[in-house]
């Protein structure tokens, strides 16, 4: 994908201070707004986005909307051991902005050593303080920088997810297994840490079967039936699960491949170690999402939502957003996103970050669309609406082919928002029923000048720029 460039644009104060009536747009006032993608209104009591880099909100506190998670890495960061001091570095911005948590790469040493992505597991306990696989850091850094990045972001209020591969190994040496006859890569009894030791016995198969739900890539099958494995993975005191929690401070889970093995597995898991987790179910069945979901005790990437979002705002069908999803299903176990290090299919991806940003959910930020390829002052200005304004249950209003119009009911004395999407080339009015009586409302993107009032029974007219989206709520 290109990195993208865009053109920031203040708006002067003189230039919304006029209001249009609900029933007229002047052309003036649509000379005015015409900021579609390029502009963002930068205000200091609304929805204004946070200056990255600085400090002046300080650490991250979660507003009533929630929070929002930065993946903190792509496929192929930079070799050379110097991601962690990256992340750091960001850390302190990204606070500012309104993210409270990073989901970090497989943080331990893999088989491919130096060049891994740590997807292919060797020591779970080998942090890049081991000299083994080729190298003594992995790809990222060393433990000690690991170590670092974590305290900096909990001193930012953040949280830090490790990623967590369970499901297969890598990087053992040959030994003859009596199960198969005759050697294979199973044995990983020299690992650097002294931790975790294992054999062909606690691998499929072996003596507590042929399989379960699934190998990966040819990688040797970690068999979690084995009383062993489980004492070691999350049973003990020194299990990964626990080490990673109470000795480099990880708060949470985002565990790979659960297509693997059963639910049951992150379930005990959650159970013996506790902290946040998500589950890697690539599937667009909601049936099944959730099924897993509530079977592992855990939140699900909302592989739904994401297939839908494509085909609404790549394919002109924003119709197909009244289909069901994971967040409609649970919204508390759901956790959205529009692009990751494995996938990244959807190229019209402002809307579908207003999208996320300001529905229910747990919203997801990719490193590089924040970093590289996005205007991220509008990103930010998501956050901060999603944070402070994204209350309640959701109600559509109105949907066809390229428009899209959500109500947040508000909650708790939040008042909650109505989110306009416009994927046509003409700017869009329509009435809708708002929460609010009697009250000026604005469009807290800034793309919009208007100011309108609702009626005594709620209604009002918005608007929409073309290819772009608006967000409406209390002008407060």
């Amino acid at each position: 994908m290109k990195k993208i460039h865009y053109l920031f644009i203040l708006l002067a104060a003189g230039l919304i201070t006029s209001c249009q009536s609900n029933d007229e747009i002047t052309a003036e006032s649509r000379k005015q707004q015409e900021v579609h993608d390029k502009t963002i209104l930068v205000t200091h009591h609304d929805g204004r986005p946070f200056n990255t880099g600085t400090s002046e909100y300080g650490k991250f506190f979660a507003g009533p909307g929630g929070s929002v998670l930065m993946q903190g890495f792509y496929w192929d960061v930079p070799a050379g051991g110097n991601w962690w001091n990256t992340v750091k570095e960001k850390l302190a911005g990204w606070s500012d902005a309104g993210i409270g948590a990073v989901w970090l790469p497989p943080a331990s040493k893999a088989q491919n050593g130096a060049y891994s992505m740590g997807y292919d597991p060797t020591d779970y306990y080998d942090f890049g303080n081991y000299d083994q696989n080729g190298t003594v850091e992995t790809r990222f850094g060393s433990r000690t920088e690991l170590e670092a990045l974590i305290t900096k972001a909990h001193a930012e209020n953040m949280q830090v997810y490790a990623d967590i591969v369970i499901n297969h190994n890598s990087g053992g040496q040959s030994e003859y297994n009596p199960y198969v006859g005759s050697n294979t890569w199973t044995n990983f009894s020299g690992v650097a840490s002294g931790k975790f030791p294992r054999s062909y016995n606690d691998f499929y198969k072996n003596a507590y079967g042929n399989n379960d739900e699934g190998a990966f890539g040819g990688f040797p099958d970690l068999c979690h039936a084995n009383p062993y494995v489980q004492d070691w993975l999350w049973g003990r005191d020194d299990s990964v699960g626990k080490y990673y929690k109470n000795i480099m401070k990880f708060d949470g889970w985002r565990f790979d491949y659960v297509k693997g093995f059963g639910a049951w597995v992150v379930n005990s898991w959650n159970s013996n170690v506790g902290g946040f987790s998500v589950g890697e179910l690539w599937d667009s069945n909601v049936n099944t999402l959730e099924s897993w979901a509530n079977n592992a005790n855990s939140s699900v990437f909302d592989f739904a939502a994401y297939y839908k979002m494509d085909e609404a705002f790549d394919n002109g069908n924003l119709n197909v957003l009244n289909d069901d999803m994971m967040w409609k299903r649970n919204p508390f176990k759901a956790v959205t996103f529009v692009a990751n290090h494995d996938t990244d299919i959807i190229n019209n991806k402002m809307p579908a970050y207003a999208y996320i940003l300001t529905h229910e959910g747990y919203p997801t930020i990719f490193y590089r669309d924040y970093e590289e390829w996005l205007n991220k002052e509008r990103l930010n200005n998501l956050i901060w609406i999603h944070n402070n304004k994204a209350t309640g249950t959701t109600s559509i209003l109105y949907t066809d082919n390229d428009e899209y119009i959500a109500r947040r009911n508000g909650y708790n004395g939040n008042p909650g928002l109505v989110v306009y999407i416009n994927t046509s080339s003409n700017w869009q009015e329509r009435w809708i029923q708002t929460n609010w009586a009697n009250q000026q409302i604005k469009d807290f993107t800034g793309s919009s000048g208007w100011y309108p009032t609702t009626q005594n029974d709620k209604w009002v007219k918005i608007q929409c720029a073309p290819n772009s989206y608006s967000v409406w709520s209390l002008n407060q």
